[in-house]
């Protein structure tokens, strides 16, 4: 039933979506053309100094949140733990479920049990990876004193009493994991869940040395004395919020026969210019462009676009006066040109987003990709039905002004975004006024999470393919649901797709699936702006990036650099 990205759509097809948008027509960004790259190739400007040591230089636009697999968020923080750690499984290039530190699985045909025995391995400490490791690691995850962001993932894995523990109702020990031996794992889900094995390879189940854990205290994950490996690399550099942070390869892993690169450099650089200049330099092998940018490079051959599954959308507090009123919700989000957004400010192969859930995740039941199914766009730009929803909004709510701050991270792309949302929603809505507050990614989640926001820019990036990880979301408990929207039948038909008779059913929950994310969009819960698509550079001595879709967005294990 599951499929990748590679086997939703041909790179032919996803060429000519992007192709179809670039002639799209709107408002040009703010940038200053003072700071424009002169037009050339990398190759014409990359200095003699390349490095060639077989170290991967790597840029990425935000900083590292956190390396704690249990606590961490964010795609960054994701991408740099998978680096260094091992889960039950990983992704292959195709995005497929693979052993990792599975050696043999025994299913029961009712999907209900999984028993794994492990392969021997050692963390970077010397001590051997245990099933202890990985039931330590998953009581974390549901612990209530541990307050995890993404305790939520091991219900949806179906895992026994999963959601009952992180409640508080019952006690971790009842988790449906068990150590029956020192390489055995038993595993026992409330009901079968089709994507269970591809769950395994995403970091909040990743296992943690529990003595380890307890003699870094407080201190655990924060810098690479507080660390340990069992993946490919070990880190040798880093603390929190860091611009630089540096792996060395792993001689002790298991696969270590494998891994071709000495280590990787991780760069933070949040202004697109000084980040190709750092490629042009030599100083970095790996680079993501941002608007003109694309224009200038997308002849070279060191140039590539990939879609990616991330859903950029704004995010309207409904505790907040006024944004808890549908039609006002309605007008901003029918106010702006999503066209204009990707086409000309973006470039980068990104996509109008008029969904909850984006293209290239997942295929149903009946062969056909989420999106062909749901077939309806919601919220295409229509200024003059936004100004009547304004107008009706205002009656409602006795106002002929309103005044909302939106807040966004610090980044380029999304700073130039959030201008041209805060211009077209202020043109196209009199009485609107739109500012806007900018602050480092961390910020910005942590603000949403508690709710100290009003209109906020953020994203979100498939964990897993199923229309699931977008539509989990919007139930009332959900600690993504920054809005606070709340609506029983939504939580109803989520719930009975999780665990209930709808569980049961593919065909039937499939078409449930559909109908939720319709109340979602009638109801204006999100403001759907783009799916994000990635313009790079990638040397051509770099071989082997493994790019995805879903979950962990770029794999470098199997990378080479000549």
């Amino acid at each position: 039933m599951r499929k990748t990205m590679k086997k939703l759509l041909t790179f032919g097809l996803i060429i000519s979506m992007i192709g179809a948008l670039t002639a799209c027509g709107g408002s040009k960004s703010g940038k200053d053309e003072a700071e424009v790259v002169p037009e050339t190739t990398a190759e014409e400007t990359a200095v003699e100094g390349t490095t060639t040591d077989g170290n991967l230089n790597v840029h990425i636009d935000v900083e590292v949140a956190s390396m704690d697999p249990q606590i961490a968020t964010d795609g960054t923080s994701f991408e740099v733990i998978a680096a260094i750690t091992d889960g039950l499984y990983a992704l292959d290039a195709d995005g497929n479920p693979v052993e990792a530190m599975v050696d043999t699985v025994e299913k029961s045909e009712d999907g209900l049990n999984y028993t794994f025995t492990l392969k021997d391995a050692k963390w970077s400490n010397g001590t051997p990876v245990t099933a202890n490791d990985f039931v330590f690691a998953w009581r974390r995850a549901v612990d209530p004193a541990v307050a995890s962001e993404y305790a939520f993932i091991i219900g949806i894995a179906g895992i026994k009493n999963a959601d009952a523990i992180a409640a508080g109702e019952k006690p971790l020990e009842e988790l449906g994991v068990t150590a029956v031996d020192e390489k055995t794992l038993k595993v026992e889900l409330d009901t079968p869940v089709p994507f269970f094995e591809s769950l395994m390879a995403f970091p909040t189940f990743y296992p943690v040395n529990e003595e380890f854990y307890k003699t870094a205290g407080d201190q655990y994950a924060t810098t690479p004395e507080t660390l340990l490996s069992n993946g490919a690399f070990v880190i040798t550099s880093y603390e929190p919020a860091t611009t630089t942070i540096t792996l060395a390869k792993n001689e002790t892993y298991w696969d270590a026969a494998n891994v071709k690169l000495s280590g990787i450099k991780y760069q933070v650089i949040k202004d697109s210019q000084q980040a190709m200049l750092a490629y042009q330099n030599g100083d970095l092998d790996l680079v993501t462009l941002s608007g003109e940018q694309v224009e200038q490079f997308q002849a070279d051959p060191e140039f590539k676009n990939i879609m990616a599954g991330y859903l950029w959308y704004v995010s309207p507090n409904q505790k907040i006066a006024g944004l808890e009123n549908a039609n006002l919700r309605k007008a901003l989000a029918l106010a702006f040109d999503k066209e204009a957004v990707t086409a000309n400010i973006l470039k980068d192969g990104s996509i109008p987003a008029y969904f909850a859930v984006p293209a290239l995740l997942a295929i149903g039941p009946d062969g056909k990709e989420y999106r062909e199914a749901a077939g309806s766009n919601y919220f295409t730009a229509d200024k003059a039905k936004a100004l009547e929803y304004w107008e009706t909004a205002k009656a409602e709510l006795g106002v002929d002004k309103l005044t909302y701050t939106m807040i966004v991270e610090d980044t380029e792309s999304a700073i130039n975004v959030a201008q041209f949302l805060q211009a077209e929603i202020q043109t196209t809505l009199p009485g609107i006024t739109i500012n806007i507050e900018q602050m480092p990614k961390k910020n910005r989640v942590e603000r949403m999470q508690e709710g100290d926001f009003e209109l906020g820019l953020t994203r979100w990036g498939p964990d897993y393919a199923d229309p699931m990880t977008y539509l989990d979301m919007w139930t009332t408990d959900s600690p993504n649901n920054y809005g606070f929207w709340s609506n029983k039948d939504y939580d109803a038909i989520i719930e009975s797709c999780k665990k209930g008779d709808l569980a049961l059913d593919v065909e039937k929950r499939w078409q449930a699936l559909i109908d939720a994310e319709k109340i979602v969009m009638d109801d204006a819960v999100i403001l759907p702006v783009y799916q994000k698509g990635n313009a790079i550079m990638q040397r051509t001595s770099v071989q082997g990036v493994e790019f995805h879709s879903v979950a962990i967005n770029r794999y470098f294990k199997n990378a080479t650099k000549n």
